[in-house]
């Protein structure tokens, strides 16, 4: 009934080209500019909007997905003022798929009307994801790379049709099934009242998702090596849970980081100040190792940064665990280790992407100052989802895996559970995403 496995098959089957990462970390948040649109939330599940098709407009419940880059609603509700082109179209999803036509019509969101916007009319819907969930339909907010029939997305067209005060769009997702305001989806702005600090930005990798580099997933200030080397991740508002690679999520290394999730999302000891003083002293000598062959692991200790015992960087998470109880009070002192762990995967990235040297030192203090001070983590009231009443009532983990196929994969998927902790920014001028706590 909730979309938590709606998205591998569909990722094997559309691909997307890299795109190029934006240099601007500073971003206006002043104003709260854009339009904004109300949001229902069912089960912490499924955040919902309303969204008009048609003149006069014939409303639809539809999921804003940033997973997904088609508008889709079904067609045995459809009177539509403009006829069908007639093209058969089938969108692949990992709980199934919907087949149908391309039409064309006036679609409204909020107060924007996009004139003329191509969207499909399901025929089928072959998935009880899609015949019993609360929503009627999906509007893509993804980029055109991944569109099934390279149709041009909703959010391009309001883009095209000059209707935005700048090209951002931003989520809120509250949390609290009970709440009266389930969520705010603001085009062209943010809405300020729903976020406390500043955000984080961070650039987009490959064009298609908004995908991300995950640089590491830490205990405390302790790496657990499962994103050695980087993890690809996507930002995705229609994905409910928090997903990974089978071959991780699903081995014996895994759930100790279960026990200990609350400390682990958001990654402790990623201060921008740190970062940026290891770059400064070190950014040369860790590039230089790199290149001479020096294993990555052993990077930070042969600069004098990190004690290396043969242990900390391969013996598994149950080491890592034990001595996160060990050295609570002292996580403070590993800091230019952390910074300089996260920088050897950030430098590796940017030789496989054949960077001179100069350009990627220049990225990497770009990252560190995109490093607030610190990002606060998952809670287990975040990451744990509740169903039923009483008795009945049943706690379900918010962590599933989740095999997506090269060439897209394999990917960490960031659903709901992830955003409803971060107030985000999906700026598509600047080629960002933008985190800060919820508010």
């Amino acid at each position: 009934m909730d979309l938590q496995t709606i998205k591998a098959a569909r990722i094997a089957r559309q691909e997307g080209k890299a795109g190029v990462g934006a240099s601007s970390m500073v971003h206006d948040l002043g104003s709260s500019g854009g339009d904004i649109i109300p949001l229902k939330n069912y089960l912490d599940s499924q955040y919902l909007g309303e969204i008009g098709i048609g003149s006069p407009p014939q409303n639809f419940t539809v999921i804003f997905d940033t997973g997904s880059s088609n508008l889709w609603v079904p067609s045995s509700k459809c009177y539509f003022s403009v006829s069908s082109t007639g093209n058969f179209c089938e969108i692949h999803y990992g709980s199934g798929s919907i087949s149908g036509f391309f039409s064309q019509d006036n679609v409204q969101v909020g107060d924007l009307v996009v004139k003329d916007q191509v969207f499909v009319e399901a025929t089928k819907e072959g998935s009880l994801s899609f015949i019993l969930g609360k929503f009627d339909g999906i509007l893509g907010l993804g980029f055109q790379e991944i569109s099934v029939g390279n149709v041009v997305p909703l959010w391009y067209n309001m883009v095209q049709q000059d209707l935005l005060d700048d090209e951002v769009f931003s989520f809120w997702l509250n949390r609290n099934p009970e709440a009266k305001e389930g969520g705010e989806l603001v085009l062209g702005g943010v809405d300020p009242k729903h976020f406390k600090g500043k955000h984080t930005f961070v650039p987009v990798t490959k064009k298609g998702y908004w995908e991300i580099t995950m640089g590491d997933f830490l205990i405390g200030s302790h790496s657990t090596g499962l994103c050695e080397g980087g993890c690809a991740a996507i930002v995705d508002s229609g994905t409910s849970l928090l997903a990974g690679p089978t071959d991780i999520l699903n081995s014996y290394h895994f759930q100790p980081i279960i026990t200990e999730i609350n400390h682990a999302i958001g990654a402790e000891g990623r201060v921008s100040a740190e970062c940026k003083e290891v770059v400064s002293h070190y950014g040369d000598l860790i590039w230089e190792l790199i290149i001479s062959g020096v294993k990555p692991s052993k990077v930070c200790a042969q600069l004098g940064l990190c004690l290396f015992n043969g242990t900390r960087y391969a013996s598994g998470i149950e080491s890592v665990v034990e001595k996160e109880h060990k050295e609570k009070s002292s996580a403070g002192n590993d800091l230019p280790c952390t910074a300089c762990q996260m920088l050897v995967i950030w430098a590796q990235n940017q030789l496989r992407e054949k960077e001179t040297k100069e350009t990627a030192i220049s990225y990497l203090d770009k990252l560190c100052e995109s490093l607030p001070s610190p990002m606060g983590g998952l809670t287990p009231e975040q990451y744990i989802l509740k169903t039923g009443e009483g008795a009945a009532q049943v706690c379900v983990s918010g962590f599933m895996a989740l095999d997506v196929p090269p060439p897209r994969g394999p990917l960490w998927i960031l659903g709901d559970v992830f955003m409803g902790a971060y107030h985000t920014i999906f700026d598509y001028g600047n080629l960002e995403v933008g985190f800060a706590d919820a508010a």
